[in-house]
């Protein structure tokens, strides 16, 4: 049923909370000044979150949900004119987003996916992308941006690149305490986390995570004396990584050097993931081989764990043996993408409600 709405603005936020975050965490609350102006009043996770420790991600999450409200405004012939609030702590910044009529703008064909788009965790068809499929999902990035295709066989040296990656996430305290905080177990949908249902495992499997991922002592000795790690990865990375189309990264000609670049590499990102969906594909992010890269190359310590720095930068030289230093280093997503079914379990939203300003912007 199609939600009939008193104003744009009411229309253009409930689309735009469709927008992705890490995690399902909705970096994001909203404040309405009138009918034409309302504040984004976003947080990054860096505190409680290892995979966004400088508040990079958070910051392209931010640009996906302002690229998600120009598409929807868009629709109703309005143009976003958006300012971000120099001022405001960069862990917690404020944007001022206008809505002003004008009549050159057309209704974007996008806005007809924002709901529909999600993440694909299972495994996709191996046929090659059409050249339409490609052309349409490189010219949805931009003149900006580039993007990097491994296909064919190079999707075993990324299987193996993430395969490596994935033995950094699941061996680290930091990462458990994510994982834990970010799963609803038993769940096939969620309105703040990722049901257990999506996130790739098959039953048995995950029914022992489940126990296992109850304390971090349970992880600890399942992983040092019990390989249990190998089952995860091999089904959350390895398979999925050799069953696709293709592995992309999408990069900036320009090298990201702060947060209005991480806004923009989010708002193609989004183009990009709705041009997906719009063409009837799956998509999946792979984010960890960049993120492991990039603290190891600005240093930035993000774990306490010995060896884990070191094995950080062992991802770095496999990243960039595959795309090349310059790609790794200006890269602002990583993913795979293919033909397949839709997921039948998948992150929802909260209510609009509960992202407007004054509600809780943590999980308990």
């Amino acid at each position: 049923m199609t939600t009939t709405f008193e104003r744009p603005l009411d229309d253009i936020l409930d689309r735009a909370r469709w927008a992705p975050s890490g995690d399902n965490r909705q970096s994001f609350r909203f404040e309405i000044v009138d009918d034409g102006h309302v504040v984004v009043h976003a947080f990054d996770t860096r505190h409680d979150c290892v995979y966004d420790l400088d508040g990079s991600a958070s910051q392209i999450a931010l640009g996906a949900l302002l690229e998600t409200m120009r598409i929807a405004a868009s629709v109703h012939r309005l143009r976003l004119d958006v300012t971000r609030r120099a001022e405001a702590a960069m862990n917690a910044p404020l944007v001022d987003v206008r809505l002003v009529a004008d009549a050159s703008v057309e209704p974007d064909p996008l806005a007809s996916f924002i709901e529909s788009r999600t993440v694909n965790r299972r495994p996709l068809q191996r046929r090659p992308l059409t050249a339409v499929e490609r052309n349409a999902l490189m010219a949805s990035v931009g003149d900006d941006y580039d993007v990097v295709w491994r296909e064919g066989n190079a999707r075993r040296r990324v299987a193996s690149l993430l395969f490596k990656s994935a033995r950094l996430r699941l061996t680290m305290p930091e990462a458990y305490l994510v994982h834990r905080d970010a799963i609803e177990w038993g769940a096939t949908f969620s309105n703040d986390r990722v049901p257990e249902a999506a996130i790739g495992l098959d039953p048995m499997t995950a029914r022992l995570m489940r126990w296992v991922m109850q304390s971090w002592g349970r992880v600890h000795f399942f992983n040092r004396f019990l390989a249990g790690t190998w089952t995860p990865r091999l089904q959350l990375d390895v398979l999925p990584a050799l069953m696709c189309a293709a592995h992309f990264v999408l990069v900036a000609k320009r090298p990201a050097e702060g947060i209005d670049d991480f806004i923009a590499g989010g708002r193609a990102l989004q183009r990009f993931w709705l041009t997906a969906d719009q063409l009837g594909l799956q998509l999946q992010p792979e984010l960890t081989p960049l993120i492991f890269a990039r603290y190891f190359r600005t240093r930035l310590t993000f774990s306490k764990t010995d060896g884990m720095t070191r094995d950080a930068g062992r991802i770095a030289t496999l990243l960039e043996a595959e795309v090349g230093k310059a790609a790794a280093e200006s890269a602002v997503f990583m993913g795979r993408v293919g033909a397949g079914n839709a997921a039948k379990s998948r992150s929802l939203r909260l209510p609009i409600e509960r992202l407007m300003v004054g509600n809780p912007t943590r999980r308990d």
